[in-house]
């Protein structure tokens, strides 16, 4: 056995099968990282906690804490698919070796350091990074560092539990280093469904209908000339548990399918196939358990990230196929999806990041999103990001690429966070990643605030209503009062816009002194 900065690595044995032919260039982590260098721009797979390279994180963070202990500069800028682990993202934050990071993360160490300025931090729409990286944006790529399968006799391989921006990373990389992670399931070939979007201008329509339509091939075409090193590996995505369904969460859940319900009745939707997108989190994991009670049928996800949730309704055959680029799953759920994958690769289908969170793709199958929130103001803007209007929590994701582009777009919420300290409706967004333009449906345990056809004034009472009934008072006050100002189209009272999070700066409670 070896040890890796607190990841325990079962000793990996007959993995040769798994290399094709690489077997020359199979070497540890710490002699792979000798490739990467400081100022080097490099790219990962890893999407969620899932397909992230295991090993050269920490042979790359020890690499820069070498060279920081003898005075010399060791930074890198890191890019991946969305959000790693403490074992990727965590080691190399801990070790100063970031300069700069894009497009997501959820490391605790990661944002700490970007709030602080110690790392530059990037938040993008995660529909938008492919591109910007084809189209030379963030400058060269010296290395990619990919987990994979298995590497096929012909070169080609096998992606692992996430897609991501793989395609992009290895096409833009001068150097390309293979993690081949034993500890994933070797059915996981033929779930993949990898095709490549052409640059512009040759762009074609993406010929995707319905969400099961299978456009590409299972592996990644690999130019071999550029693969410079093989790590093998057996070690686990980080796959955090979620929370049992509480009292709130399942009010949130049967909200939600009750706005579900009466879009039945108002003949806007079926109880058959109904297409859902679904975020990242354990109120989204606690409606789709919402749904398996539910009167849909043949359910159908076009979305990021397959959940325990979706596994589940898989299973008792209520959802006939997911579609997406990687997992997000429960330590217990992984171990499933690892014993089963053979059979759940007949209902999942990976895509890479460029098609699953694609506005046209999005668009034409017609979905209902359902995303989480910081805040929303009374007047239907997000905050899904920045706490205070500052500080950084994980990212946008590809809460937007669904929000602007679905058939009904919802936020699903809590009304209240910190044991009642924290409103989830607010005055006015401290930060907007979503606009008024693009919110339809705000839920919380209190109801449904829909939004559709209203002007702005319109939609006050109903994000009220579905406040917590502490705050309703203070936001009642607030519209009142913004309402005297000279412009009420959108009326805001600016030198009291912000006053919630103000209070909860002073007094640690946005209810202020009337707490």
């Amino acid at each position: 056995m070896w040890a890796t900065a607190g990841r325990f690595y079962k000793e990996v044995i007959n993995l040769s099968d798994r290399i094709g032919n690489y077997k020359d260039l199979v070497m540890s982590a710490e002699d792979a990282a000798k490739f990467v260098n400081h100022g080097d721009r490099v790219g990962i797979s890893g999407f969620t906690g899932a397909g992230y390279p295991k090993a050269l994180p920490t042979a790359i963070a020890e690499k820069a804490k070498a060279a920081h202990a003898a005075g010399e500069e060791f930074k890198i800028d890191l890019l991946s698919g969305a959000s790693t682990a403490p074992d990727c993202d965590g080691v190399l934050a801990e070790a100063d070796a970031l300069r700069f990071r894009s497009p997501y993360n959820s490391d605790p160490t990661l944002r700490n350091k970007a709030n602080a300025g110690d790392i530059l931090y990037q938040d993008i729409h995660l529909s938008h990074i492919g591109q910007q990286v084809e189209q030379g944006f963030y400058g060269d790529f010296q290395v990619a560092i990919i987990e994979v399968v298995r590497i096929l006799e012909n070169g080609n391989i096998v992606p692992s539990s996430a897609v991501g921006n793989n395609l992009e990373f290895i096409a833009a990389a001068d150097k390309i280093i293979l993690e081949v992670n034993s500890w994933q399931s070797e059915n996981l070939e033929g779930m993949h469904d990898i095709y490549k979007i052409e640059k512009l201008p040759n762009r074609q329509p993406i010929p995707i209908t319905e969400v099961e339509d299978r456009i590409g091939e299972t592996f990644i075409e690999l130019p071999s000339e550029k693969v410079v090193a093989v790590v093998e590996t057996n070690a686990p995505d980080r796959n955090a548990p979620f929370k049992e369904p509480d009292e709130v969460s399942e009010k949130i859940a049967a909200n939600f399918i009750h706005f579900l319900e009466g879009e039945v009745e108002a003949g806007r939707m079926s109880y058959d196939r109904f297409v859902m997108q679904s975020g990242v989190g354990n109120v989204p994991n606690a409606v789709m358990a919402g749904l398996l009670d539910s009167k849909f049928e043949n359910i159908k996800a076009y979305t990021e990230v397959i959940q325990d949730g979706m596994l589940d309704l898989i299973d008792a055959g209520k959802m006939t196929v997911a579609s997406a680029t990687s997992f997000a799953l429960s330590p217990e759920y992984a171990d499933k999806m690892n014993d089963e994958a053979e059979r759940y690769a007949k209902h999942i289908i990976l895509r890479p990041q460029q098609v699953s969170n694609h506005p046209e793709v999005i668009r034409r199958i017609g979905l209902v999103s359902s995303n989480g929130m910081i805040e929303a103001d009374i007047y239907g803007n997000i905050n899904s990001t920045n706490v205070g209007g500052s500080r950084i929590m994980n990212g946008t994701g590809g809460s937007g690429d669904f929000t602007r582009n679905g058939y009904i777009t919802t936020f699903v919420s809590p009304s209240v966070a910190k044991d009642g300290a924290i409103s989830a409706i607010v005055p006015f967004a401290s930060h907007v990643d979503h606009t008024e333009h693009d919110t339809m449906v705000i839920i919380t345990e209190y109801g449904v605030a829909d939004l559709r056809g209203l002007a702005p004034r319109e939609r006050v009472e109903r994000i009220i209503a579905v406040a917590h009934p502490d705050y309703r008072p203070m936001l009642e006050e607030y519209f009142n009062r913004a309402m005297e100002q000279k412009f009420v189209h959108t009326p805001h009272d600016l030198a009291t816009a912000f006053e919630f999070q103000r209070n909860f700066e002073e007094f640690g409670d946005m209810r202020g002194e009337q707490k």
